[in-house]
C-alpha cells in the first residue's frame, strides 16, 4: 500500500455558477464572498476538505469565474513565450487585477490540482452557454482530469429528472476528451450520499499512484457523514419517544356531567368546555412544541448549517390546534357531517405541515383523505386507555414518524452555501417515498403500546433502529447509485 498523499482538487467555473457557494457546502464552513457579480472570488484559495487517518489530505482550491473566456484562453495559450509571459506577469498584474488573478488560478490549477470540478449553471440549456466551449480549451491546456458538476438545478429533483440532465450534459460535451465525469451535486439542495459519489469520482480519474490515498480519503469522509446520520437518527428517536410517553393526568367528570355534555353537544354541534382537560391540551402541546424545536435545532446543527427553527411556525400551529380538543370516538362519528373530507385534510395539513415546513407542505401525499372518525385518532390527543390521563394517540405517532423523516431529508439536503436553514416545501417525490415504505409499520405499532407503559429507553431504542432503516431505505429509493453511502462505515 502506498503512503500518504496529498490530492489537490481543483474549483473552477464561469463567474458565478455558484463554485464559493458549493465550496461552503462541501467544508461545512463560510469561505470566501458570495455575490451576483463577476470576480466575487479574487484569488485562489485552498482549503482543507479531509484528512485520513493515514495523514491524506484532500484539498479544494477555489478560484475566480473565468469572465472573459476568449480573453483568458489567449492570454495563458501566449503566456509560453517572453512577450505574453511579460504581458501577464507585468502588464495585467498591474491594469487589470481581476484578469491576472484569473490567469493566476488557473496556473494553480495546472501546478497544484490533480483533478478539476468544473461547475456548470444547469439551469442554463448547454447550447445556450455559449462560453462553453472556450472553457473546454482552457480545461485542455490545464491538462488534468475533469470532473463536470451540474449545479443550481433548483430544488431537489427525482432520480429521473437528474439522470436526464446529466445525459444531455454528457452528450453535448461528449467530443471534449478531457471531461471523464459527471454529476448533479447542487450546492443549494444536494443531499450528503451524492458526496460519496463525488469522492468516488475523482479517486476514479485521479493518478493511479494517487488512488489508495483517494480511497482512504473516501472511507474517512462516508465515515463522517455516517456518524451525523446515525446522531440524526437518534436525535428523531429521542425527541418521538418523548411524546409518545407524554402523558398529563386529569380529572374526570361524574357520569351525569359526562351525559349531559354529549347529549348539548349533540343538540347545539358545541363541546362545553372541559377547564382540567383543556390545561393538559396545553401542557402536551407546550412540550410537543418544544421537543419539535429542540430536535431540528440539533438537526440543524449536526448538518453544519447555522439558523434555528422557526419559532413563528411552530407558534401559528399551537394556535390552530388550540381549537381541536380530545374527542370521544364514537361521539366524531356520530357527528361526523361536522367534518367533511375536506375539512378533515385540511385539519391534517395544519396539523403536521405547520410543524416544521408552513401549512400546506407535508401531508397530502402520506396520508390522502381521512374521515371524522380518522381525524379523531389522529389528530386530536386522545384519552389512555386508563381514565384520568391524556396522551398522543397512536396513529398521530404513527404520522409524526412521516413528518419527522420529512424534516430529516430537509436539512440532510440544504447546503450552507444557501445561508441559514429556512423552512421550505417539501418535493411529492419525498412525501412518495415515506409513504410507500410500509416496512416497519409493526414494529412501530409494537413501540407504540410500549410506550403506553412509560418504558422511555426502551421506546427509544426500537425507535431508533426503525427510523434508521426506514431513512436508509428512503435515501436508496431517492439515490438508486448511492446505496453504498447508507452502509454502515466499516471499521
Amino acid at each position: 500500500m502506498s503512503g500518504a498523499a496529498n490530492i489537490g482538487v481543483g474549483l473552477l467555473s464561469h463567474t458565478n455558477a455558484g463554485k464559493t457557494t458549493l465550496a461552503r457546502t462541501l467544508l461545512r464552513k463560510d469561505i470566501g464572498e458570495i455575490g451576483d457579480r463577476a470576480h466575487v472570488t479574487e484569488d485562489a484559495e485552498r482549503h482543507l476538505l479531509i484528512a485520513s487517518g493515514r495523514g491524506d489530505t484532500l484539498s479544494l482550491w477555489d478560484t475566480p469565474g473565468f469572465g472573459d473566456s476568449m480573453r483568458l484562453y489567449s492570454r495563458l495559450n501566449k503566456s509560453e513565450n517572453p512577450m505574453g509571459w511579460a504581458l501577464s506577469q507585468v502588464w495585467d498584474r498591474f491594469t487589470d487585477r481581476p484578469f491576472w488573478s484569473g490567469q493566476q488560478a488557473m496556473r494553480s490549477a495546472r501546478e497544484q490540482c490533480d483533478v478539476v470540478l468544473y461547475v456548470i449553471n444547469a439551469a442554463e440549456l448547454p447550447e445556450e452557454a455559449r462560453y462553453i466551449d472556450v472553457e473546454m480549451r482552457i480545461l485542455e491546456w490545464i491538462g488534468k482530469p475533469v470532473v463536470l458538476v451540474l449545479n443550481q438545478l433548483g430544488p431537489p429533483r427525482t432520480q429521473a429528472q437528474t439522470s436526464a440532465d446529466m445525459a444531455l450534459w454528457r452528450t453535448h460535451l461528449a467530443a471534449h476528451s478531457c471531461i471523464r465525469g459527471v454529476l448533479s451535486l447542487d450546492a443549494f439542495a444536494r443531499c450528503w450520499v451524492q458526496e460519496d459519489t463525488l469522492l468516488a469520482q475523482i479517486t476514479a480519474v485521479v493518478a493511479p499512484e494517487l488512488r489508495d490515498a483517494g480511497e482512504r480519503l473516501g472511507a474517512a469522509w462516508h465515515a463522517r457523514n455516517y456518524d451525523v446520520f446515525q446522531a440524526s437518527m437518534r436525535v428523531l428517536a429521542k425527541q418521538l419517544a418523548k411524546v409518545a410517553v407524554d402523558e398529563e393526568q386529569i380529572a374526570e367528570p361524574d357520569v351525569q356531567k359526562r351525559i349531559r355534555g354529549w347529549v348539548n353537544s349533540v343538540a347545539t354541534g358545541a363541546d362545553r368546555a372541559d377547564p382540567d382537560l383543556e390545561r393538559a391540551e396545553r401542557a402536551l402541546r407546550s412540550r410537543f412544541d418544544d421537543g419539535i424545536r429542540e430536535g431540528l435545532d440539533e438537526l440543524i446543527s449536526l448538518h453544519g448549517l447555522s439558523g434555528q427553527a422557526a419559532t413563528d411556525k411552530l407558534q401559528a400551529l399551537a394556535h390552530a390546534l388550540s381549537v381541536e380538543r380530545p374527542a370521544d370516538e364514537n361521539k366524531a362519528s356520530i357527528l361526523g357531517g361536522l367534518l367533511s373530507g375536506a375539512a378533515g385534510g385540511l385539519a391534517a395539513d395544519l396539523a403536521a405541515g405547520g410543524l416544521t415546513f408552513g401549512a400546506g407542505a407535508l401531508i397530502g401525499g402520506v396520508l390522502g383523505a381521512v374521515g371524522a372518525r380518522s381525524i379523531t385518532q389522529i389528530y386530536n390527543i386522545a384519552r389512555g386507555r386508563e381514565a384520568g390521563r391524556v396522551r398522543w394517540s397512536s396513529e398521530f405517532l404513527a404520522q409524526r414518524v412521516a413528518t419527522a423523516l420529512l424534516s430529516y431529508l430537509a436539512v440532510a439536503h440544504f447546503g450552507r452555501g444557501r445561508g441559514e436553514f429556512v423552512h421550505a416545501a417539501v418535493p411529492e417525490h419525498w412525501q412518495q417515498a415515506i409513504s410507500s415504505n410500509t416496512k416497519y409499520r409493526e414494529a412501530l405499532d409494537a413501540t407504540w403500546e410500549l410506550a403506553k407503559a412509560g418504558d422511555l429507553h426502551r421506546t427509544e431504542q426500537k425507535l431508533t433502529a426503525a427510523l434508521t432503516g426506514l431513512a436508509r431505505e428512503i435515501l436508496i429509493a431517492l439515490y438508486p447509485d448511492a446505496a453504498k453511502a447508507v452502509e454502515p462505515a466499516k471499521p
